[in-house]
C-alpha cells in the first residue's frame, strides 16, 4: 500500500503562495536556531562586546574621571569603547554624577531611544545612591529606582581605573549574555 499523495494545484500563484507561507512562517525560527548555536553567538557577542559607543550624561564631578578614562594614559578606544554624538546610534550609557527628579524623566527617555541592546553603568556615589545629597526632596536615590543598571563603578569620584574595570565587568556580561533574550 502506497499513500496518495493529495493532489496539487496547477495555478502558480497558489503554489507561489503556499510556498511564501512556509517560509514565512519558519524564518524566524530557523533564524533564531542558527543564531543561537554556539559559534555564531560567540562571534555577535563579541562583536557587542568590542564595539560599545557610550553616551555619557554628566552632572557632576565625575565627568573628569571620564574624560581621563578616554584620555590617552587609560584609552578607552582599546577597550573597543569609543564616545558618540548621537543617542540613537549609542548603546550604552554612562550617568555620572546626581540625578535629579527632573532629570531623571530625561535619562528614561534617552535610555528608551537608544539602540537595542543596551546597557547602563552608574558611575559614582551620586549615581548610585545619591551620595552626599541622598536626603534631599530633588535627588532621586540611584539610578536602578528608574532604569535597569548593568554595572555600578563605585567611588565618589571613582578613579579611572575603576571605570576601566567597569566596563570589563560589562563585557563579561555580554560575552555571556544570549543573542535574543526573549527565546
Amino acid at each position: 500500500m502506497s499513500a496518495q499523495k493529495p493532489a496539487q494545484s496547477d495555478d502558480p500563484i497558489e503554489l507561489l503562495a503556499d510556498s511564501m507561507n512556509v517560509w514565512v512562517g519558519k524564518l524566524s525560527d530557523i533564524v533564531h536556531k542558527v543564531i543561537d548555536t554556539e559559534p555564531i553567538r560567540n562571534v555577535i557577542n563579541w562583536a557587542r562586546m568590542y564595539s560599545l559607543w557610550p553616551v555619557n550624561i554628566t552632572t557632576a564631578c565625575c565627568s573628569a574621571e571620564f574624560g581621563a578614562a578616554s584620555g590617552a594614559r587609560h584609552d578607552l578606544e582599546r577597550f573597543g569603547v569609543l564616545p558618540y554624538g548621537s543617542l540613537r546610534q549609542s548603546d550604552l550609557i554612562v550617568i555620572e554624577g546626581t540625578i535629579t527628579k527632573k532629570m531623571a524623566k530625561r535619562l528614561r527617555m534617552i535610555y528608551d531611544q537608544m539602540a537595542i541592546p543596551r546597557y547602563v553603568i552608574a558611575m559614582g556615589d551620586c549615581a548610585i545612591s545619591g551620595g552626599l545629597f541622598h536626603d534631599s526632596y530633588s535627588i532621586v536615590n540611584g539610578a536602578h529606582e528608574f532604569l535597569p543598571v548593568d554595572v555600578f563603578v563605585p567611588g565618589c569620584p571613582p578613579r579611572p581605573e575603576a571605570l576601566e574595570h567597569g566596563i570589563i565587568m560589562l563585557q563579561e556580561k555580554i560575552r555571556n549574555s544570549k543573542v535574543y533574550p526573549q527565546s
